[in-house]
């Protein structure tokens, strides 16, 4: 680095005495000769970098033993399949018209062509490549399955494959902030996340697979569809003013599944999306940036201890709206509270008089005595 630097150093120098000497035509080439000397530098530079690392690690791999340059090279492979991605949503494939299927040259995938001149490829769902996800616990009545599998049965960690190349991903709801977070408040579980919306709006199948459940829901979900994919996540879309989707239908990622609504135990029109794995719920923002639409990886690794330890097989929306009633409170609350900086010859008489309120009531919130002497430029809350 110390001899890039001098290099830099006398190269710079040397130009501002050409700049001196030449005319101005001149000074213009030699300027541009001197970029591109000190663009090849650096890059020289970069390179001797990148043979230096690379030297360690060829001498440090020479003292491993084959299994454990073969541990090594497993897991900085896992490492880069985990790493984080941005993700953008597919076409929503409902307003796209099928102008031709072609044959892949494999038997389970198809080449789909739309009218917008894009393309992508398909699953042949009448091949299978694990049928066993869409037989064992498949239940098109019941809501949660998977109640008699024991939480310990379940594996410290799994790695799951949320996108390959015969697959999609489209965020379930235009991008929108999350209204209300998954996990616990207030003592109150949530298994879920809330993105508010307008009824009728439309909402998308965040990834491929087969409808599980496409039922009215009376235990407060309302109109709700249950997706089951192919690495065994099941995604819930609930309070749905219509549902567009039958159970057993197979849907594409982008396809719309339903449109927004306030169906079920809600206090006002909202999205209820959840993420399980053999019923348990997880965080979906571990998943989706909702804000910007964006899946944050393409493989997830799927610890146990995600799982909510209040993890129920069930939303209890009764605590969802005391939250919700709760957060209107707090909110108006917040709004309804006024405060005063103080100017010279204020007197907490005086600023009482003019908010209507009491030096007592001042006091209380400011916790402080109506015989303190009033700081210019202090802050005082009145309400």
């Amino acid at each position: 680095m110390k001899s890039l630097i001098l290099t830099l150093t006398l190269l710079l120098s040397a130009s501002v005495l050409i700049a001196q000497e030449q005319p101005t035509a001149a000074t213009t080439t030699a300027d541009h000769d001197i970029e591109q000397v000190i663009d090849s530098a650096i890059e020289a530079q970069q390179q001797r970098e990148m043979a230096a690392e690379a030297a360690k690690i060829d001498s440090l791999s020479k003292i491993l033993t084959p299994a454990q340059a073969a541990t090594v090279d497993s897991i900085v492979a896992m490492r880069l399949r985990l790493a984080r991605k941005r993700i953008e949503s597919v076409s929503e494939i409902d307003s796209l018209a099928v102008i031709d299927t072609l044959d892949s040259g494999h038997e389970a995938v198809h080449v789909i062509l739309y009218a917008n001149n894009t393309w992508r490829y398909v699953r042949n769902r009448a091949i299978e490549r694990d049928s066993t996800v869409f037989v064992n616990y498949w239940d098109t009545t019941t809501l949660f399955p998977y109640r008699h599998i024991p939480y310990d049965s379940l594996p410290q960690s799994l790695v799951i494959d949320l996108l390959d190349s015969a697959s999609g991903y489209h965020t379930p709801y235009k991008p929108a902030p999350v209204r209300s977070r998954y996990g616990p408040r207030r003592g109150r579980a949530h298994q879920g996340v809330d993105l508010s919306l307008k009824v009728g709006e439309p909402i998308y199948a965040t990834f491929s697979g087969r409808v599980r459940i496409s039922q009215y829901n009376r235990g407060g979900y309302g109109n709700l569809v249950i997706i089951r994919h192919d690495n065994g996540l099941e995604t819930f879309y609930a309070h749905l003013s219509e549902r567009l989707v039958a159970q057993n239908q197979w849907v594409e990622a982008g396809q719309v599944i339903g449109l927004g609504g306030s169906t079920g135990r809600s206090t006002g029109p909202h999205l209820h999306f959840e993420t399980r794995y053999y019923g348990q719920s997880f965080d979906p923002e571990r998943l989706i940036d909702f804000k910007t639409g964006t899946l944050c990886r393409t493989t997830f690794l799927l610890k146990r201890r995600y799982f909510s330890i209040y993890s129920r097989a069930e939303q209890n929306f009764e605590d969802e709206i005391a939250n919700e009633e709760q957060d209107k409170k707090e909110k108006a609350e917040r709004e309804a509270m006024r405060y005063h900086k103080i100017r010279s010859g204020d007197t907490l008489g005086a600023i009482a008089r003019k908010y209507g309120t009491t030096v007592g009531n001042i006091c209380r919130l400011n916790g402080i005595k109506s015989t303190t002497t009033l700081r210019i430029g202090r802050t005082l809350r009145v309400r």
